[in-house]
């Protein structure tokens, strides 16, 4: 089967991964927060910025390697984390973090992922990034430090927009406990997922590795959806952003502003990059579209900046690129590729959003990815004149 012809955009991979996977494990991966209205926000925002182009300009070969934190890469894309990654899909942290390898592109591995850092060593390749929830016990978070340098982790990366947890309303309907029960009603969903059902029954129900050896005694109250991370956390301050910074030998990352007085701030602190992200429309559903608070970052600070929220095309990172990031990290999408395929998934993935990057980039005449910032660009919402 050729999969361009059958899945030739990411909608497609969703549709199947959708038909593939347990409805609870549909709602969590899927869902927002609230009415999901940041959720929309961030896909309508992206959907508004428009390019005029260009004509005339000859022969395209368009370069689509970008330079990040001291590394060139051969595209300007990687696999962003989400928690509890191997409940979407069965082993989906070691078949993410080998198909990553495969296109040299980064791969992030969240603190409440099913695999820990010891686990995923035999599937890292060069560009291994460790997410951080923040812990509260200073000798939990140094030794998370040494396990995932130790692990081959090279980039740290704190995640600062989740001090709480958040409503995910969509997620409590769906019968999703944590750590995840099986209800009749959820075992009735299983059953109408046999590739799903098989792979689990294989490896067992997925849980917090990386955690367990912190969460032993008995375990405090908490509601359905405050997972085992919640009793560990902290929310962060600027104290604790320097502390990491001191203790971290590598590249550091701090991902989930949406300010730019606060990328200033990280600036003169010292981190390598900033990561803007309302964490996809799950944590605050007033928030601004991601999209919307590149311009403002871009100019309070002289970091490289990640992006992620809503990016679903090669056209989506041209338009986040044009608007003044560096990078774009996806965590929904290649689920929904591995959910979708299996392992040929994400490789799958990679090559529809590099084929979709250099036909936009041919149409408007780029050669390199940073050209498009010289673009003219157009407001689609506003009627033509």
């Amino acid at each position: 089967m050729d999969l361009h012809t059958a899945y030739p955009a990411l909608s497609d991979l969703k549709r199947r991964a959708q038909r593939r996977i347990p409805h609870f494990v549909w709602e969590y991966l899927d869902s927002g927060t609230g009415m999901e209205a940041t959720k929309r926000r961030n896909r309508q925002a992206l959907d508004q910025i428009g390019f005029v182009p260009s004509a005339l300009h000859g022969p395209i070969e368009p370069d689509l390697s970008v330079k990040l934190m001291g590394r060139t890469y051969p595209l300007p894309f990687g696999v962003a984390p989400v928690g509890m990654s191997g409940l979407i899909w069965p082993d989906a942290e070691h078949q993410l973090a080998r198909a990553a390898a495969q296109a040299q592109m980064p791969f992030c591995l969240s603190t409440v992922a099913t695999q820990s850092p010891e686990d995923m060593r035999p599937s890292l390749g060069a560009d291994a990034w460790f997410q951080l929830y923040p812990p509260k016990d200073p000798d939990i978070r140094k030794d998370l430090l040494t396990r995932a340098r130790m692990a081959g982790f090279s980039t740290l990366v704190l995640t600062v927009d989740v001090p709480v947890a958040s409503r995910r309303e969509r997620q409590m309907r769906s019968g999703l406990t944590n750590p995840p029960r099986l209800t009749p009603r959820l075992l009735t969903q299983v059953a109408m997922r046999p590739a799903w059902a098989i792979g689990m029954a294989r490896r067992g129900l997925p849980t917090m590795r990386t955690l367990a050896n912190y969460t032993q005694g008995p375990m405090k109250a908490r509601a359905s959806n405050a997972h085992v991370g919640y009793l560990l956390r902290t929310s962060p301050d600027w104290d604790y952003v320097r502390w990491l910074r001191d203790h971290w030998a590598g590249p550091f990352v701090v991902k989930g502003i949406l300010r730019g007085k606060d990328a200033a701030e990280l600036e003169r602190i010292g981190v390598d990059s900033i990561w803007i992200s309302n964490h996809a429309g799950r944590q605050f559903d007033a928030a601004p579209a991601t999209i919307e608070t590149l311009p403002e970052i871009r100019s309070a600070c002289a970091l490289p900046l990640l992006f992620d929220s809503g990016i679903e095309s090669g056209l989506d990172i041209l338009r986040a690129i044009a608007r003044g990031a560096d990078f774009v990290m996806l965590g929904r999408a290649f689920h929904f590729a591995l959910a979708a395929l299996g392992p040929r998934g994400p490789a799958h993935l990679v090559e529809l959003l590099s084929e979709d990057l250099r036909a936009n980039m041919g149409q408007l005449g780029l050669r390199e990815l940073t050209h498009v910032r010289a673009t003219p660009m157009i407001d689609l919402a506003k009627p033509a004149r």
